[in-house]
This record gives C-alpha cells, sequence and structure tokens, in this order.
C-alpha cells in the first residue's frame, strides 16, 4: 500500500467512527451537541457526523479501490470548498439573525474579539478557507487532466 492509500484508509476508518458516533449521540437526542475531533472531517455536531463520516467513508474506499491520488485530493479539496462556502453564509446569518442558537461568548476567541466581531471573524476564516480550497480544487483539476 502507498503512503497516501494509508492515509485514506485512516480517514475512512476515523469517517466511519464519526458516523457510528453519530448515530449513537443522535438516539440520545444529542445531534446538534458538539461532535469534537470530528471537527477534522467537518462535523461540527454530531448530525454532521452521521452525513459526512458516512461520505468520507465511501469516498475514501472509492479512491483506494480506483487507485487515484489526484481525485482523493481532489474530492477533500471540494468538500471544504463547499462547507467553508456554507459556514460563511451560516455565520454571516447568526450575525443578523435576532436568533441565537451560538451566543457569542461560548466561543475561544470570545477573549479577544467582543460581541458582533466573533462573527465578522467567523465570517472572514471561511471567506480565506473558501478562497484556499477553491485555488487548490482548481490546481487539482489542471494535475488531474
Amino acid at each position: 500500500m502507498e503512503n497516501w492509500q494509508i492515509i485514506a484508509l485512516s480517514l475512512g476508518l476515523f469517517s466511519l467512527m464519526g458516523f457510528v458516533k453519530g448515530l449513537l449521540e443522535a438516539k440520545k437526542n444529542n445531534s446538534f451537541c458538539s461532535a469534537g475531533v470530528f471537527n477534522l472531517i467537518g462535523a461540527f455536531v454530531w448530525a454532521d457526523a452521521v452525513v459526512f463520516g458516512l461520505f468520507f467513508f465511501f469516498f475514501s474506499l472509492v479512491s483506494i479501490v480506483l487507485n487515484d491520488f489526484i481525485l482523493f485530493l481532489l474530492g477533500i479539496s471540494l468538500f471544504w470548498l463547499v462547507r467553508s462556502v456554507g459556514e460563511t453564509v451560516y455565520w454571516l446569518n447568526q450575525q443578523f439573525s435576532d436568533l441565537k442558537h451560538n451566543p457569542p461568548e461560548r466561543f475561544l476567541i470570545y477573549k479577544f474579539f467582543k460581541n458582533d466581531s466573533v462573527w465578522i471573524i467567523y465570517q472572514i476564516f471561511w471567506q480565506c478557507l473558501t478562497v484556499v480550497f477553491l485555488l487548490s480544487s482548481i490546481y487539482l483539476v489542471k494535475l488531474w487532466f
């Protein structure tokens, strides 16, 4: 097995664990509690872990079966491109919504950025990730063809 395949297999198994843990947490009505370490696969709450865990498990498996390293990297890049756009929109909406699902005091960065600036920091963080993954996706598509 090549190094990238070991990484893909590790990601797949980690994601499968996230899927199972997400299902167990959902059964305990914890779907919207923090998914901790599974943030690495874009799962910020347990409901995310169920969907993204299954997605990354099968995606890793397909990449290994097809023996395509560029496909593996491109898939991860495109996932984070779409996820970061979604998170940018989420935090933009959070800033201007009267409903506060995530009070600013709850976040670690609140020590440095008070009040609505928390939402702005999260927006620009995700915008930066959008740019990074858009560029990496374009580059990887070029390599793939």
